[in-house]
């Protein structure tokens, strides 16, 4: 499984239930580039901020909720980390992306063995948080691609991290 996140400089991802920033060049660039045609696994907040709480397209669409009685159409949904972890072994050939949000890569990053991350060089206000892989000893920078600046004024940099077994 591969973790995906655009993060600032505190490692922030939201902020009130929305992203920091929306970056056209990111969101094309990045995130379409690597999800489209696979699996993407996020949790039932996270759908909500999605434009009328549409499911991406060209993915097929995990959605981790607790809520037993929770169904959406056109979508997986999973309960628990054994779940997920019983649909990726039943499903060989699928790359599964984690898209988050905060609490989904928290309780489910350890599920993972890269991390795709798009380093905004800014801060924002934020209350929601992806773990700072920089600081973890079980992850290491594989590569950090060329800086880019966003039509919103906004640099960053796409960085992959892998998990050290």
């Amino acid at each position: 499984m591969i973790a995906i996140a655009a993060v600032d400089k505190n490692w922030a991802i939201g902020y009130k239930g929305d992203l920091l920033i929306s970056l056209p060049e990111d969101q094309k660039g990045v995130f379409r580039k690597y999800t489209a045609g696979n699996t993407v696994a996020f949790g039932r907040k996270t759908l909500q901020t999605f434009k009328d709480e549409k499911l991406l397209p060209k993915r097929v669409n995990i959605i981790l909720t607790r809520n037993q009685s929770f169904e959406k159409e056109g979508a997986v949904i999973l309960h628990n980390e054994d779940q997920l972890r019983e649909y990726e072994r039943s499903h060989p050939d699928e790359k599964i992306f984690l898209i988050g949000g905060e609490e989904v890569y928290k309780t489910m990053l350890h599920l993972c063995n890269e991390a795709i991350i798009t380093s905004i060089k800014k801060e924002f206000t934020a209350d929601a948080y992806f773990p700072n892989l920089d600081e973890l000893d079980d992850w290491e920078l594989t590569e950090e691609e060329p800086e880019i600046m966003s039509e919103k004024g906004v640099a960053f940099t796409v960085k992959h991290y892998r998990r050290i077994v």
